[in-house]
């Protein structure tokens, strides 16, 4: 076979050795042969193949099937330009420690800096972005066996690097695969024979290289408690499942009250407190309540009243990051470690507890503002349901086993505030840069590897510019797989995020809308069903709960006014500070 075809099948029967199960393709030319290898593959039933027609499409497709199914997941694209639409979702991956596998194909070394069509720089493309880079090199004739050995090291370093394995730092890895012509395989359309001679792999299907561990380390947070009297808060933020669930066990057993973003996983802490950002927005009630120590797991991403408790110097701040990259919003962590958390140590030596009495006041404040704000959120006459009520109403309708998916901006926020910590449910987000590109795409792959594991139906949550920025998420091509998944869009015409932020100023009023808002002027049902979902419109509580059991793949929209769900975030944060006031020191 020709040399480009012997790397492509090569380096496909590695991925697979080393665990990889699933695989997304953009077309293109000069990746041909990766591309018919992972056909092939898909054939022989070693792995399951996804093709896009976007390339920013296939690398967040492949951002989520890695986040959700925890190993790594490859995504190839052509040369040129196509190399840059993955940026993106590597910068995702990189800031959230997803193993994703940039797999780029190029020009060789003769056509590089020549002008040739497609070609651009691609070596170090995505900076310091990527756990690990290489640029491969070009196959030669009649080096096989030495060529094999190097391409299977190379690949079995990219997915142990790619899974943290010798860190305790997973993210992605930038392969760029320079490829001469032919591209095409030259044996007659055959199927392929399994790999043997110069080219075969480690007996009985073992990767070429193995991690003798997992690098990690464990973090039982057994630090003595403060002399204050043990007044101890746990600050989940946006981290891994399980490193979440884990930081859950030990504040439960410690018996910490725990301030839980949605994606942090530990939203089934016995502790976990509804709407921490607005009992600490309320400043008398923290000044009576603060916290000598927080513990942080992860890295918190959404509330600026988190953000300056942990500035607070009166506070001891300990971080463990679930990497050896650690979040200090506030910098004035005193300790930090890793976050590899070990739940049975947690529980065989669950070291000194918190004040029981200071943990039953912050659930009583919690339980207080949550009646407050579902008052406001219920007593809306005549305006239908807003987005603020979508957010609490639609985690609350979610079947146990489900998988949520929440965009950036607004919705991830309005979850965080006002939803009921939900345990027995996933929650997703994409939090590492918190953009709003690639989040149909992420939730379909999600919702393919979450289903594919046996779990049960997937939802997602975005606003109408986050929707429409990823529409050909909404576009998998003739019989590939399509998921259980509902998207559900409070449609405000725009962007309404800016005006809940910033302060407004009446003089740019004028302005305001056109640059920030940026009105869309769409019937998002009439979008969504020309690119073949089934869609409807819900405009009460209860069209809602008929139109989340209806089953997916659907696109659920939700008809709302930005300037109206501003002042309505206000008055939710009055009404929390108004409720806390019933909270004796």
């Amino acid at each position: 076979m020709n040399p480009a075809t012997a790397f492509a099948r090569v380096l496909v029967d590695e991925l697979v050795r080393g665990g990889v199960t699933d695989a997304v393709v953009a077309p293109g030319s000069r990746s041909a042969p990766v591309a018919l290898a992972l056909a092939d593959a898909e054939t022989a039933g070693r792995l399951r193949l996804h093709v896009r027609i976007d390339e920013r499409t296939a690398a967040f497709l492949a951002l989520g099937l890695a986040k959700a199914a925890g190993r790594p997941v490859p995504v190839l694209t052509t040369s040129g330009t196509a190399t840059a639409h993955l940026h993106a979702a590597v910068l995702e991956a990189h800031e959230s420690g997803v193993p994703v596998l940039a797999l780029t194909a190029d020009r060789p070394p003769e056509l590089r800096a020549t002008g040739a069509n497609q070609t651009i720089d691609q070596v170090g493309l995505y900076g310091g972005a990527v756990r690990w880079a290489l640029d491969v090199g070009v196959p030669e004739p009649g080096r096989e066996a030495a060529q094999n050995r190097y391409w299977r090291s190379v690949v079995a370093k990219a997915l142990l690097v790619a899974r943290g394995a010798l860190s305790g730092d997973p993210g992605p890895v930038h392969l760029n695969l320079a490829l001469r012509e032919p591209l095409m395989p030259d044996d007659g359309g055959e199927r392929p024979a399994p790999l043997s001679g110069d080219l075969a792999g480690r007996p009985d299907g073992a990767a070429w290289t193995t991690s003798a561990g997992d690098g990690t380390r464990s973090a039982p947070l057994t630090g003595g408690e403060p002399a204050g009297g043990g007044r101890t808060l746990l600050v989940a933020g946006d981290a891994p499942s399980a490193v979440g669930r884990a930081a859950a066990v030990v504040a439960d057993q410690r018996g910490w009250p725990v301030l839980a973003e949605p994606s942090s996983g530990a939203w089934g802490a016995s502790g976990a407190v509804r709407g921490p950002a607005l009992l600490l927005g309320a400043a008398d009630w923290l000044a009576a309540h603060r916290p000598d120590r927080v513990v942080v797991v992860g890295r918190p991403t959404l509330s600026r009243p988190v953000n300056a408790l942990l500035g607070d110097p009166s506070v001891t701040v300990e971080t463990y990051g679930p990497s050896p990259r650690w979040a200090d919003p506030g910098r004035g962590s005193s300790v930090v470690g890793s976050a590899q958390l070990d739940p049975g140590l947690a529980l065989r030596d669950p070291g000194p507890r918190g004040s029981g009495e200071w943990a039953g006041q912050w659930a009583e404040a919690a339980r207080l503002v949550g009646a407050a704000v579902d008052a406001e959120l219920d007593d809306v006459p005549g305006r239908g349901l807003t987005a603020a009520r979508l957010a609490r109403d639609l985690v609350a309708t979610l079947p146990a086993g489900a998988l949520l998916v929440l965009g950036s901006s607004t919705p991830v926020r309005d979850v965080d505030r006002l939803a009921v910590p939900r345990p027995g449910v996933t929650v997703l987000a994409n939090r590492g840069v918190a953009g709003i590109d690639g989040t149909i795409s992420t939730a379909v792959g999600a919702a393919l590897a979450h289903q594919g594991a046996g779990g049960g139906p997937a939802f997602a949550l975005m606003g109408d510019l986050t929707f429409l920025h990823d529409l050909t998420g909404l576009l998998p091509g003739a019989g590939e797989p399509r998921p259980d998944l509902t998207v559900v869009v409070p449609d405000n015409d725009g962007g309404g995020i800016f005006a809940q932020l910033e302060p407004g100023q009446p003089q740019y009023a004028a302005s305001y809308r056109r640059v920030f808002g940026t009105p869309h002027g769409r019937d998002l049902v009439a979008v969504a069903r020309s690119l073949g979902w089934a869609a409807t419109a819900v405009s009460d509580p209860t069209q809602l709960v008929a139109a989340l059991g209806a089953g997916g793949p659907r696109v659920v929209v939700v008809r709302t006014d930005a300037a109206a769900e501003a002042a309505l975030a206000t008055r939710l944060r009055t009404a929390a500070v108004t409720a806390l006031g019933q909270v004796g020191a």
